[in-house]
């Protein structure tokens, strides 16, 4: 059975910072692209930030490029979510999520295959 499990969320003042993980079980992790996405209230799931299976340059939502990082531990079946100077507008359950994806599609929420169960992330202003 797959599993994407987020952990890593909480409250943060702005100007703040959190750290978000991803465990997966139940795939081959090393072989699939993962991506951050948040959902705030009465909005759209919107791309947060994506990295290929092999790694590579990275991809953001132009929200948080330059104050988040995705990285990924292949090793740990783990990714990551470096969050800094976070901001009200950051407030959201943020979502992991596994696929197979291409150069095109990897910032679609329809191109992932699985999704964690999402953490609450809320910043204080």
């Amino acid at each position: 059975q797959v599993q994407l499990v987020e952990s890593g969320g909480g409250l943060v003042q702005a100007g703040g910072s959190l750290r978000l993980s991803c465990a997966a079980s139940g795939l081959t992790f090393s072989r699939l692209d993962m991506g951050w996405f948040r959902q705030a209230p009465g909005k759209e799931r919107e791309f947060v930030a994506a990295i290929k299976w092999f790694g590579g340059s990275p991809y953001y939502g132009d929200s948080v490029k330059g104050r988040f990082t995705i990285s990924r531990d292949n090793a740990k079946n783990t990714v990551y979510l470096q969050m800094n100077s976070l901001k009200s507008e950051d407030t959201a359950i943020y979502y992991c999520a596994g696929g197979w994806t291409s150069y095109s599609t990897i910032r679609y929420v329809n191109s992932y295959n699985y999704w964690g169960q999402g953490t609450q992330v809320t910043v204080s202003s």
